[in-house]
């Protein structure tokens, strides 16, 4: 086993991490910015060190710090959570130089799978169901036009870099195209540094189902079910849940399929999410695969009684899966809702500042927090503040304890 393992990340992720690896007896550390000085994952870890600045790109996301508080600590491992550093391929190429293993997949799936029109191709060789759409980069709105003509109406112009939402626009005639065209280069280029856009058919009233998997180094690839995530605000997921009450078992069945065929194509290891969009004849087709973990992944495992984080941690030390796809079950049904620092008076802009108090539900549910009372919501990172998550014998069971839960909870800033 792993004698240390380094978490580059913060908030209620790093939190979670930590509680894992308590579980499993191995030694943490954490890393942090001036501004996370008196967070919780600072003070859960075995360990902690300064990363410097809050700007992201001075701490969290320096490749050459989360090195340098890997080898001041003697760290083995690196955990990395969700955003940040976690699909940065040059950063998984970098630890292995430094022989210092990175507990998710390896550089090579997370590029590939980086890129959306890589993934799709990859995803065509692999027999998985892909939205019809132009894959080759656009260069002027003209040739977007007659793209999108042939495609046919509505078309979603995508960012090839994309993620979060961002760089997307939807196009319902010809006369969208110039301004949604530019206007995803444009937000593609700021927000990736890649201006390169595709053409898509664009799915009307769609669902957002996922698929995790987990992968081994031997070939081994399962998966644990889905996960429903199409209750979203501004392309960012609020409401998650596990299974849908939408797709049949036939459906399932293929969309797992899919997903683990994708994941060996690929050559993939550890935990990832195949993402796909399901129009309302539950035709599903491939969007996209996360390559980490995902903020949503305690659904599945209160539905599976699978622990992601500890399955992860033993892929990365070369350990064959021990779980067969005949012995995932779902038992129940289990309701995720993201607690965020945010405005609704302000349109949901995130709001910053001290917590005076925060009051989290007790009982019959689990909440992944990384802030208490006292604790300082930052300018600089994310809104998430905890994610509250119900389990129920059936949908309205899990969803009454989920109702019951949100009264309870009190958040004074």
């Amino acid at each position: 086993m792993f004698k240390k393992i380094l978490i580059a990340n913060r908030g209620e992720i790093a939190c979670r991490i930590i509680s894992t690896c308590k579980k499993l007896s191995i030694p943490t550390v954490a890393v942090y910015s001036d501004a996370d000085a008196r967070a919780l994952h600072v003070k859960l870890a075995d360990e902690a060190i300064n990363i410097g600045p809050p700007p992201s790109t001075e701490s969290y996301l320096s490749i050459d710090k989360i090195i340098s508080a890997c080898k001041q600590t003697n760290a083995d491992a690196v955990h990395p959570g969700y955003g940040f550093l976690s699909e940065n391929h040059l950063f998984m190429s970098r630890l292995e130089k430094e022989d210092i293993t990175f507990i998710g997949p390896s550089a090579e799936p997370i590029r590939v799978m980086g890129d959306k029109i890589e993934s799709k191709i990859f995803a065509i060789d692999a027999g998985v169901n892909t939205v019809p759409g132009y894959q080759d980069i656009i260069k002027t709105s003209e040739e977007a036009i007659e793209i999108a003509k042939n495609v046919g109406f509505p078309v979603m112009i995508k960012a090839s870099a994309g993620g979060g939402g961002k760089g997307m626009r939807i196009a319902y005639n010809e006369d969208d195209i110039p301004d949604a065209y530019t206007s995803s280069i444009n937000e593609a280029k700021s927000s990736f540094g890649d201006d390169r856009v595709f053409i898509e058919k664009f799915i009307v009233k769609p669902r957002h189902i996922e698929i995790q998997i987990l992968a081994d180094n031997y070939g081994n690839a399962i998966h644990l079910g889905e996960r429903e995530c199409s209750i979203q605000r501004r392309h960012q997921k609020i409401i998650e849940e596990a299974p849908s009450s939408f797709i049949d078992n036939v459906t399932r069945v293929k969309m797992g399929e899919q997903a683990t065929s994708l994941a060996k194509e690929v050559n993939y290891s550890s935990a990832g999410t195949v993402e796909f969009v399901v129009d309302q004849n539950q035709n599903f087709f491939f969007l996209e695969m996360n390559t980490r973990l995902q903020v949503e992944h305690p659904v599945t495992e209160l539905v599976t009684g699978i622990d992601l984080v500890e399955e992860m941690i033993h892929i990365a030390n070369n350990k064959k899966l021990k779980i067969k796809q005949n012995e995932v079950k779902v038992h129940g049904w289990a309701f995720e809702s993201r607690l965020c620092a945010e405005s609704p008076k302000k349109n949901f802009l995130p709001s910053a500042g001290r917590l005076v108090n925060i009051k989290y539900p007790v009982g019959d549910i689990r909440v992944d927090t990384g802030y208490q009372s006292g604790g300082e919501v930052s300018i600089y990172y994310d809104s998430l503040l905890a994610k509250i998550i119900s389990k129920g014998k059936d949908r309205n069971d899990a969803l009454s304890k989920m109702q019951i839960a949100l009264s309870d909870v009190a958040v004074e800033g």
